[in-house]
């Protein structure tokens, strides 16, 4: 669109750095970050890999991420955003659903190791209009991209608690044709009786391009048992959970995509680690999924898109029973630029479920660039949660579900504002409300009666996400962020909820990476977090690493100061945990 003869040109935004980072979490087509409208990171995993111990050190640089650990090494840690359950956050890998349809508690049960990440992407408030049922805080989207060349890496490490890790990777491109193999061992005998663990990764990735297109294909395997004492109550568990998962991305020219993908999650679960016999669980739930995609240029400054959904979940359980389900659903995008100073996008889904229910999730979202250094941003869209088996069918000694609950529903509004001066300082800040209905969590009158599902209806969340980056000198960043939440529900149920109020109400971490002299590079963190109606607690995490060569040694030092703290109530965590090894680097042309 062309100025008006005799009127001043708009401020243009700032020009684009050379290497500028490129998003396709939140957005129908992939676009520079700088474009997007919507609150969005990337964490950047592979440049990092020898400075993180798991993908859990990545997602914790960003303190709207609550991640409840009940063991180390991501062993049945609940994520969630923006104060949602760890049920209402969707996780993807190459954007392909991984959560699970038995229980929201295995959304970290990520199959593909650390070497195969080459970054996350995260999208902050509800993301139904995209991806479906689960978005209602945010999303994570964990993407692998084989690295281009022949390259090997062998890694060893050990540590305190009888910590015993392996890792390893090779990749090579043939032409048109790039392939990846992992795995990753990671052992401990546990900080305390029945706390340990052992998990095992296996995964392949493969990117070909034909003449019909780009070809991206995913397989991966996961095995996790660990000691699961006191996770449900005064209990010497036992669990082993496994992932089977193959995604398969298919380019069909250059405004057409087609995907599918095959999960499959299996979780047997022991009440009595030594005494088996008085409870056990075996679930095991499988899901289908395919998608058809088309992205099409209308104008320079217009664009829509469109597509369909198809997911299959089913369960085998001697607990919940035997189930099915199927859902179908179909969204369009429009897009609108002007000026290269404002952009619009209007999307809508239309999701049919259960017996033909229907799910309408629309989202609005645009922004203004007001100078070349600072862009205002806003967004209102729709979120809803199915609920899981668990929610619906579980029963043990401690836990009763609800058939009969209604989906969980949601409207998200936030607005922000992005600095960007072009020096060495960056910064933003976001205001957001979620206001939920038929919210489920589980309630007991008394601290002795058992936790039953229930709706819960009127909360709402309020919350500021600020964040600051600053570049002291080439090669060091540090990085300050802060998120504040409250919540206020105005249908207090009689006794006790399980998770609605479990919420940090002030998150905080300070991050600092530099590459000194020596090819030595450090990475520290510290997070304080304070948690409604808990007493608060930081943590202290440092790393150390020396790239030059083949050999790299690396020491990780986590919670430093020994803090005592539980994440989960009644379930502790360790103290200081040092891993010290050593990677093995081999690279070709």
């Amino acid at each position: 669109m062309a100025a008006s003869p005799g009127l001043a040109q708009p401020p243009q935004p700032q020009p684009q750095p050379q290497h500028e980072t490129i998003v396709v979490t939140g957005t129908f087509e992939p676009l520079s970050l700088d474009e997007i409208d919507r609150a969005i990171r990337v964490l950047p995993a592979r440049e990092n890999a020898l400075v993180l111990n798991t993908l859990v050190d990545l997602l914790r640089l960003d303190p709207s991420l609550d991640l409840q650990e009940r063991a180390p090494d991501g062993v049945q840690t609940d994520l969630s955003i923006r104060g949602s359950s760890f049920g209402q956050t969707l996780v993807l890998l190459n954007g392909q659903r991984l959560n699970d349809v038995q229980s929201g508690h295995h959304n970290m049960d990520i199959p593909v190791p650390l070497d195969t990440v080459s970054r996350v992407e995260v999208m902050l408030g509800s993301g139904s209009t995209m991806y479906g049922s689960d978005a209602v805080g945010g999303v994570i989207n964990i993407i692998t991209e084989p690295p281009e060349g022949m390259e090997l890496r062998l890694r060893t490490a050990v540590g305190n608690y009888g910590i015993n890790q392996q890792r390893g990777s090779i990749s090579d491109s043939f032409g048109k044709l790039s392939e990846q193999l992992t795995f990753s061992r990671d052992f401990s005998t546990g900080f305390i009786p029945d706390r340990d663990y052992r998990n095992l990764q296996l995964a392949s990735s493969t990117h070909l391009v034909t003449g019909l297109g780009a070809t991206n294909l995913t397989l991966a395997y996961m095995d996790h048992p660990f000691g699961a004492d006191q996770f449900y109550g005064p209990y010497n568990s036992w669990e082993d959970t496994k992932t089977w998962f193959a995604g398969v991305q298919q380019a069909l020219g250059n405004d057409t995509s087609a995907s599918f993908s095959f999960r499959r999650h299996s979780d047997l679960f022991v009440l009595f680690r030594d005494q088996p016999e008085i409870f056990t669980n075996h679930h095991s739930d499988e899901s289908y999924q395919a998608d058809l995609r088309r992205h099409q240029t209308l104008s320079n400054a217009t664009t829509v898109s469109y597509g369909v959904e198809g997911l299959h979940e089913s369960i085998l359980s001697n607990n919940l029973g035997n189930h099915a389900r199927s859902r179908g659903a179909a969204y369009v995008a429009l897009d609108l630029r002007a000026l290269r100073r404002f952009s619009l996008s209007i999307s809508a889904r239309e999701e049919v479920y259960r017996n033909f229910s229907l799910e309408f999730s629309p989202t609005v979202a645009g922004g203004v660039w007001l100078s070349p250094r600072l862009k205002l941003r806003a967004s209102a869209s729709r979120g809803f949660r199915v609920p899981s088996y668990t929610d619906l069918y579980y029963h043990d000694p401690a836990n009763l579900g609800s058939p009969n609950l209604r989906p969980e529903r949601e409207w998200t509004y936030e607005g922000g504002l992005d600095w960007n001066p072009g020096g060495r300082v960056h910064g933003a800040v976001t205001i957001f409300e979620r206001r939920e209905r038929d919210g489920i969590d589980y309630e007991r009158s008394s601290p002795t009666d058992i936790w039953r599902a229930l709706n819960i209806q009127n909360l709402d969340f309020t919350g500021v996400e600020a964040n600051l980056r600053v570049t002291p000198a080439r090669g060091q960043s540090i990085d300050f962020r802060y998120t504040g939440l409250r919540g206020v529900q105005d249908t207090v149920p009689v006794g006790y909820t399980k998770y609605t109020f479990n919420y940090p109400t002030h998150s905080g971490v300070i991050a600092w990476q530099a590459r000194l002299p020596g090819d030595v590079v450090l990475r520290t963190r510290v997070g304080v977090l304070d948690r409604r109606a808990r007493d608060p607690y930081a943590l202290w995490d440092l790393y150390a690493a020396v790239t030059r060569g083949r050999v790299h040694p690396f020491l990780q030092v986590s919670n430093v100061t020994s803090t005592q703290y539980q994440e989960i109530l009644g379930v502790a965590m360790p103290g200081r945990t040092v891993i010290g090894g050593i990677e093995l680097v081999l690279k070709g042309h």
